[in-house]
């Protein structure tokens, strides 16, 4: 599955994209500094119900990532 794929299946289920999600992200203070993965994917998980796999492609998102 492409990186793409993978932001496509979270806006898909969550109904966010990877920039709402993003400043989600930002209002609970997670980006500043960038928490460890760990603790956005276990908000993800725990809010949105997402998998693992796709939790850690939010997270490379939040790092930089887009393609």
């Amino acid at each position: 599955m492409s990186f793409q794929a993978y932001l496509d299946n979270v806006h898909a289920k969550t109904g966010k994209s990877p920039e709402d999600l993003k400043a989600l992200a930002a209002q609970k203070g997670l980006l500043e500094p960038l928490a460890k993965a760990t603790v956005i994917t276990d908000w993800l998980k725990a809010d949105f119900g997402l998998g693992h796999g796709h939790a850690m492609a939010i997270h490379a998102y939040f790092k930089g990532k887009r393609d």
